[in-house]
């Protein structure tokens, strides 16, 4: 595994320190520790803080932001590998999903410096009203301050730079705490951002408990806004918690995808097989709820079990492996009770394993919408393959549970792609495509339970700002 020099230590006020106490990062596979992080506290969220609060003072124009972001996205394609490596290595993920997240860091990236360029405010039609007449009317753009990020294990590269990118492309300085996990990816990509040029207290990396570093983030009225992706409970808490703030929550999923009675069943097959267990279903959107009618169910039963049971189970590292192992023993153990739950209540083992050191990618056929593996996000390399006697059935039983973050349908009709549209209650709907699927530039959020925000540079940047109304007497 490639690190830096100082992936070791903690990036706070432009320098990189060491605490006194540190944290210990291990291999999901293997249990080896892959690193030792310096362990922060309340008392460096708090120098963090003050850190941000200098660097806002001095604001960077719209044009050095773009140029450091440029700057960063070059330097990770060049350390393309490196990322890759320490992806692999303390999230467990597979090498070649890892460079596909490294990859699409360098978009993110590329996507925040060109909205940097072009980000501002909009023209007033002042003539439309009486009251208007005789001025003119715009608004500008401006940050809204320091924010608060914390991140997830799952893209503990690509989801740090939703954060990271936008906040710089929009002015504001970041108060980072990436999950305890995989926190090398983050402090990488802040040593990219310090050599593309970041100044001082722009960017504050820190790894620690939650209890300490989230309760800063919180509290601190200089906080303006925190950005928070991960499971739903924690970021409702959050935004209980800190009402005054903007509170922006990327939060989970129980990814419905519908297979239509006239659909292609060979591409649904194709595609579901893969992103139902790929990074072992650690994803908000991994599919894992999946409704066919019945006339279709055989066929894509025929060729979906075949292609989940040749994906390739092992070590991340290895060149061939599809599926690796799950974040840690006490994901393993709740994801196989509920496993074993939905199995107790009715659900056929259709595929794949529970026991061993690795969980073989499960599918489970005639699963109660009761049971935890329907209604709750799983987070696992586990879907459910349902029967369903219409097109309305599915629409309600997709949109049965708190979450709505992607949804997806397989058709070979417009119409019915469209009503799907329309019916899901979903952020987002993809049509004979997994909504697994992610483009670093689109609209991306939920609805419900999974979130309240739009990720996507040029979605985030305009949450990341306020705008100021100019008024001019003409």
């Amino acid at each position: 595994m490639a690190t830096t020099t100082d992936a070791h230590k903690l990036l706070l006020d432009g320098e990189w320190i060491e605490t006194g106490e540190s944290v210990e990062v291990r291999s999901p596979y293997s249990g080896d520790v892959v690193g030792r992080i310096a362990k922060a506290g309340a008392a460096e969220a708090r120098r963090a803080v003050d850190a941000a609060a200098r660097a806002l003072e001095s604001p960077l124009p719209a044009h050095e932001r773009a140029a450091i972001l440029d700057r960063v996205a070059d330097l990770l394609r060049d350390r393309h590998e490196d990322m890759a490596q320490t992806i692999c290595a303390e999230a467990g993920k597979p090498i070649r999903t890892a460079r596909v997240e490294a990859s699409r860091a360098v978009s993110t990236y590329t996507f925040a410096a060109v909205e940097a360029r072009k980000l501002a405010g909009d023209v007033v039609p002042m003539g439309a009203s009486e009251a208007g007449e005789g001025k003119i009317a715009f608004t500008l753009r401006r940050p809204v301050g320091i924010v608060g990020a914390i991140s997830p294990f799952n893209f503990p590269c690509n989801l740090v730079a939703h954060k990271l990118a936008p906040a710089l492309a929009a002015g504001c300085p970041v108060v980072l705490k990436p999950a305890g996990q995989t926190p090398m990816s983050a402090l990488l990509l802040a040593e990219l951002e310090q050599e593309a040029g970041l100044p001082a207290g722009w960017l504050n990396v820190l790894v620690g408990p939650a209890s300490e570093i989230g309760d800063v983030l919180v509290e601190d009225e200089r906080v303006r806004m925190i950005t928070f992706t991960g499971s739903s409970g924690v970021g409702w808490d959050i935004a209980e918690r800190a009402a005054k703030k903007r509170v922006r929550l990327e939060l989970g999923n129980s990814t419905p995808v519908i297979v239509a009675a006239d659909a292609d069943v060979d591409l649904a097959a194709t595609k579901l097989a893969a992103n139902a267990f790929s990074f072992a279903g650690q994803s908000c959107i991994s599919v894992q709820r999946i409704y066919v009618e019945r006339p279709a169910l055989d066929g894509f039963l025929e060729r979906f079990i075949p292609k989940v049971e040749a994906l390739v189970v092992g070590d991340p590292a290895d060149e061939a492996t599809d599926v690796g192992p799950v974040i840690d023993e006490g994901a393993r153990t709740r994801i196989a009770e509920w496993v074993d739950e939905a199995q107790a209540a009715g659900a056929k083992l259709l595929a794949g394993a529970t026991d061993g050191d690795l969980l073989r990618p499960i599918v489970l056929g005639e699963a109660p919408e009761t049971a935890h593996v329907v209604c709750d996000e799983v987070f696992g390399p586990v879907c459910v393959v349902n029967a369903v006697d219409s097109l309305d059935d599915a629409f309600a039983r997709a949109n049965g549970t708190d979450f709505g973050l992607q949804a997806g349908i397989f058709t070979a009709s417009i119409a019915t792609g469209l009503a799907a549209a329309e019916a899901l209650d979903f952020g987002g709907v993809t049509v004979n495509e997994a909504p697994t699927f992610r483009a670093d530039q689109m609209p991306y959020g939920g609805v419900k339970g999974s979130g309240n925000t739009k990720e996507g540079p040029a979605y985030t940047i305009r949450e990341m700002t306020e705008e100021r109304l100019v008024v001019l007497q003409a």
